[in-house]
């Protein structure tokens, strides 16, 4: 189009945004405290403001403009005015352009400098002191968009939740380092649609990916100077833009066609979202967006002086759900990453932020009642991570029904039993069979507990069996950042070793940890690279590491090739068989018109446990009869569904156990399906009888199945 624009027409307050209708765009802005609203075009490169037009119609609290010259490509930003006061609440700065927080793709990147902080840096009165310079050149641009794109017969591959398994990764991570990957496309949405990176996903057994934060985010000013990034991306500043550095063409549309492609396979996209906080930071933090637009509408200050932050995210600001704009605006963007992007659900990040209420956390607040009963969002995939950094914050099984929680019980529970500690025997079987403590009494499902033992925030899997210290020097905050509390075992040595003996046991553990993992009721989920021997180099806290330290490794040795078809082999086991992804939780007893328990728990000398025993701190071994014929479940048929009988025997101790197998009809016999004892899994000389000692290794788990004498 030809700037400048030299017609301006009203337009309307809806939808906010700006939006291409096929004639000219229309531009609205939510703001209930400016004064005067102003739009900034741009010329194509992004560097010389071109035009300013003032909104001159409001309505409803909302500025807005129809261009009928405008069209898909022009660069654009806001300029907002009205009192500069922050002791109640008020940051507007004429000066500083704005990204408009509705904007649908953002270009460029801040180019740090005190020009974009509405005060003046240093000035003894710091943040209510008022800065006059103009920060247009080092800004982003947001950018119109035609949203137009060809579909086709796509669909939600709609993956039941007890059949899922999550695999978070990131997406510039993930292909960065990928051989077969072409250089252009690693690191990107579109290589993330490469046959190579899907291949991967189909055999290890993937069903859905879950991306870290892929909208718009900010590189820290205070990173950018140590000559770090904000990698891992939980600093947002648009929410419903793509993040442009994760993109080959510089077009939504690549993200687009990565869902498309990744659905057509019959995997999930989900996302990792930020929506407590934004990339402004606290009452020192700059003005990039929202704090200029309307600072009091848009955040949670506090209430007898609203020139500060409430915080309880750790990153300086909470973004305000009591207010009904940005509450909208969430759902907006929620509504558009499904409609428009076809994703096929959301993890949230410190979701009990969301759920606050006045200063309490309310698990039937706002945001939860409008989320259940929205046709679309209900139907998606809705996962919380069930905590923020503030008073009650901790809500682990206490999100409504149909949300999905990632168990941080499970993941602890695990790793402290497969370390070697005593006196979880109880809680361990608690988090094996879906930790119905936490999620029976309000109606929920096993598949509401997410089970982990690794995620991007902390050791990989490999480090965690690696090293009993944090080794963060790389991040430069001399290793005071990232967790304390690992519950981590280097089996004998801190980091790298040639100890053979070492490295059998690491691998073993690894094994342990997984298989426990896979044979959990409860939806898993697997770090990316875990399955392949990703190191960190025991850095755990890598959230600024866009290096090797966190990028997947797919150059393999042969003993992280052997792990990951172990790996692979577990998680068609799963699949394989419904007793793992059970859609119900264990009765623990005979269901009417059954002679058949569907779970019992066992000594090593093949006796039940009773209620006492649960409690004897030195139990550190266990083992569970699965009974695949007393499932009383059905499929979406309505057809009973029935699987073999299993059992799964598990020996962290240090010395080995020979464990006493249950009977079996005369006709049947035990097979030892997998052993982490053996680097393959398989166990020579396999078959049992009913009664015979399965010979137990110690820290090793063993699975055998029911099967019929050959």
């Amino acid at each position: 189009m030809n700037l400048p624009v030299t017609a301006v027409w009203p337009g309307a307050p809806t939808p906010r945004g700006a939006t291409w209708d096929g004639e000219g765009v229309n531009f609205a802005l939510f703001s209930e405290h400016a004064e005067r609203v102003e739009l900034c075009l741009f010329d194509p490169s992004g560097r010389r403001e071109v035009q300013r037009i003032e909104l001159r119609e409001q309505t409803n609290l909302v500025w807005h403009c129809y261009l009928p010259e405008a069209r898909p490509g022009l660069l654009y930003g806001y300029r907002v005015y009205g009192p500069y006061d922050p002791a109640n609440g008020h940051r507007f700065n004429g000066n500083k352009l704005l990204i408009e927080p509705y904007a649908k793709d953002i270009v460029g990147q801040v180019r740090w400098s005190d020009a974009h902080f509405g005060y003046k840096i240093g000035h003894r009165n710091e943040d209510l002191s008022f800065d006059r310079r103009d920060n247009h050149a080092g800004m982003p641009k947001c950018r119109v968009i035609d949203p137009a794109f060809t579909w086709g017969d796509d669909k939600a591959p709609n993956i039941p939740w007890a059949d899922m398994v999550i695999y978070e990764t990131h997406v510039r991570g993930f292909t960065m380092k990928h051989p077969e990957v072409p250089p252009a496309l690693r690191g990107t949405y579109a290589g993330m649609a490469t046959a190579p990176v899907i291949d991967h996903l189909k055999r290890l057994g993937v069903t859905s990916v879950e991306l870290m934060p892929v909208h718009a985010f900010l590189n820290d000013r205070h990173l950018i100077e140590r000559g770090l990034t904000n990698y891992w991306g939980y600093n947002s500043i648009g929410f419903f833009a793509p993040d442009h550095r994760y993109s080959s063409t510089g077009v939504v549309s690549e993200f687009k066609t990565m869902v498309k492609t990744l659905h057509s396979h019959g995997i999930e996209v989900i996302l990792d979202v930020v929506y407590n906080h934004t990339a402004e930071g606290n009452q020192l933090g700059p003005t990039l967006s929202f704090r200029g637009i309307d600072n009091a509408s848009y955040y949670r200050l506090v209430g007898d002086n609203k020139r500060y932050y409430m915080d309880y995210t750790g990153c300086g600001n909470t973004l305000d759900l009591q207010q009904p704009r940005m509450l909208q605006l969430i759902m907006d963007s929620l509504r558009y990453w499904v409609l428009e992007m076809h994703v096929d659900g959301f993890r949230f990040d410190l979701a009990s932020a969301l759920a606050r209420e006045l200063h309490a956390v309310d698990k039937l607040g706002a945001f939860f009642d409008i989320l259940l009963q929205d046709p679309v969002l209900s139907q998606v995939k809705l996962i919380a991570e069930p905590w923020d950094l503030g008073e009650g914050g901790y809500q682990v099984g206490n999100f409504p029904a149909g949300w999905g929680e990632w168990n941080d019980h499970y993941r602890d529970t695990m790793r402290a039993h497969w370390k070697g500690d005593s006196g979880l025997i109880g809680d361990f079987a608690s988090r094996l069979t879906g930790s119905s403590d936490f999620y029976q009494h309000s109606g929920r499902k096993p598949w509401a507990s997410v089970n982990f033992v690794t995620a991007h925030d902390g050791f990989t899997l490999h480090d965690l069996v690696s090293y009993n210290d944090k080794h963060n020097a790389a991040n430069c905050e001399d290793n005071r950042d990232g967790n304390d509390n690992n519950r981590s075992w280097n089996c004998g040595a801190e980091g790298p070793t040639d100890d053979a003996g070492i490295n059998e046991l690491r691998a073993r553990q690894k094994r342990n940890l997984l298989a426990t993992l896979f044979f959990s009721q409860g939806v898993p989920m697997l770090l990316a690279g875990d399955e392949m021997g990703r190191t960190q180099g025991g850095n755990n806290n890598a959230y600024c590491q866009d290096n090797e330290i966190s990028w997947v490794n797919w150059d393999l040795s042969p003993a992280d090739r052997d792990f990951l078809a172990f790996v692979q082999r577990a998680i068609a086991l799963r699949r394989e068989h419904p007793v793992f992804r059970r859609r119900n939780f264990f009765h623990g007893s005979a269901p009417e018109g059954s002679l058949l328990k569907d779970i019992h728990w066992l000594k090593p000398d093949g006796s039940e446990m009773n209620d006492d025993e649960w409690a004897h701190s030195y139990a550190q071994c266990l083992g569970v009869y699965l009974s695949g014929e007393a499932m009383q479940e059905r499929d979406r048929r309505g057809r009973p569904v029935h699987d073999d009988n299993f059992v799964l025997l598990f020996n962290s101790y240090h010395e080995n156990i020979d464990f006493r197998l249950p009977p079996v009809p005369e006709d049947c016999e035990w097979q030892s399906v997998l052993d982490t004892h053996v680097a393959n899994g398989l166990q020579p000389d396999g078959v049992f009888r009913g009664g015979d000692t399965y010979p137990l290794e110690s820290r090793s788990l063993a699975l055998l199945m029911q099967r019929k004498q050959s």
